[in-house]
């Protein structure tokens, strides 16, 4: 699993990051806190607090080099 902190700053951000995660065949959650949603959905992204960062969570499986490309293209939002 690939694991990092992104702040979703604004409903752009949200349709930015939506639009990314959506176009990968790879498997995606957002934790925050005990709060596990899937970063495909528009609708579980704004279920969070989005006022504090969340933690991305790509599960890699067999799809390592597809999981790395989702994680590059994620970089504008990591802090």
């Amino acid at each position: 699993m690939i694991s990092f902190d992104i702040r979703l700053n604004n409903i752009d951000d949200i349709r930015r990051f939506v639009g990314i995660t959506s176009a990968s065949p790879v498997d995606i959650d957002l934790a925050a806190g005990r709060y596990l949603v899937d970063a495909k959905s528009i609708m579980g992204i704004f279920s969070l607090d989005l006022s504090k960062p969340v933690n991305v969570q790509i599960h890699v499986y067999h799809n390592e080099g597809e999981a790395q490309k989702l994680a590059e293209a994620l970089e504008p939002f990591r802090i």
